[in-house]
């Protein structure tokens, strides 16, 4: 068995075909997957922020295993995110599961990093492969859906909060150049949220945040967005954000950051944002059938305004950890 890295800039056929292990592999998760475009742009491509590798276990042709290794550049410069590790399933249970941790493991200490984060399900063959491999659960989180056929459109109306002293401002795609100094700002606000202990703050550069608003087209999405603003001074407050897939290809969307920053919260701004944005979105995007969100089991504040707005429980995922 040899495991042969993908050339991220000639990557040939090698690409397609991890991702369609990918797709073999999470066949029974009943969430969304990356598409094609997502995919490329998500998992085999350089960052601002990040430095991709991808390697892939070849047979008779086929891609039969591989995975993807992200590593952090501008912060976390000691660490490496794992995703995906896959394996198809006719071809599981004869060790190339291992084999490719392993490599992993190899790589991980060839770019002299100490710790490996990676996420499954709760429960089902990733959580077992991960305990089996010595990994721990570093965080619990949480996906919930909103099912938009279903949702009770006039009390989220009525949710809307009263907030003095505030304006929201919105745009679909990506932001334009004027609002990347203040989008740096209010990322700078999810350094608060729940993560691992040995994770530090996250460097939101106006470099990583533009590279990460230009790249929305080239994943095949787009995006409603929401800045709340302070009257007296313009000062941003918080923000909020769903993606959907441009080409209206699937029903789903995904609730991404919602962020107040410390000296603005008290004032209802985290339910503001995430109530007009979902309303916003309605007018326009009839389709969707169905928003899904991710939160830490321990993030109680958030948690209560998604399941204020109806959000219900999807299934629990484990973020793992492996100190090397």
């Amino acid at each position: 068995m040899r495991i042969q890295p993908i050339d991220l800039d000639r990557p040939g056929n090698l690409i397609t075909g991890l991702h369609e292990a990918y797709l073999a592999g999470y066949s029974g998760d009943p969430g969304p997957t990356i598409s094609p475009a997502r995919f490329r742009r998500e998992i085999a491509t350089h960052t601002a922020g990040e430095r991709a590798e991808l390697w892939a276990v070849v047979e008779d042709g086929e891609v039969v295993g591989g995975y993807g290794l992200s590593l952090p550049q501008l912060d976390n410069t000691h660490m490496g995110w794992l995703f995906p590790l896959v394996v198809r399933p006719e071809r599981r249970g004869r060790g190339l599961g291992s084999a490719l941790f392993e490599h992993v493991l190899e790589r991980l200490r060839a770019h002299e990093r100490t710790l490996l984060l990676t996420e499954t399900a709760a429960t089902g063959v990733g959580a077992r492969f991960a305990l089996a491999h010595g990994m721990t659960v570093s965080l619990v989180e949480a996906r919930r859906t909103l099912d938009l056929r279903k949702a009770d459109w006039d009390a989220l109306e009525r949710m809307l909060p009263r907030v003095e002293g505030y304006h929201l401002e919105r745009w679909t795609g990506p932001a334009g150049p004027e609002l990347i100094p203040d989008l740096a700002a209010l990322m700078n606000g999810m350094n608060d949220a729940p993560r691992d202990a040995d994770i530090e703050d996250a460097d939101f550069s106006l470099d990583r945040i533009r590279d990460r608003e230009e790249s929305i087209p080239y994943r095949g999405l787009t995006a409603y967005s929401m800045i709340a603003r302070r009257d007296s001074d313009g000062a941003p407050a918080g923000y909020t954000r769903i993606y959907l897939e441009a080409d209206h290809s699937t029903g789903w969307g995904h609730q991404a950051d919602t962020t107040v920053l410390a000296e603005h919260r008290g004032h209802r701004l985290g339910l503001l944002l995430k109530v007009a944005n979902l309303l916003w979105l309605r007018e326009h995007e009839p389709h969707l059938e169905r928003i899904i969100t991710w939160n830490a089991t321990s993030n109680a504040h958030m948690l209560a305004i998604n399941e204020a707005m109806g959000f219900e429980l999807f299934d629990e995922w484990n973020e793992w950890r492996l100190a090397l």
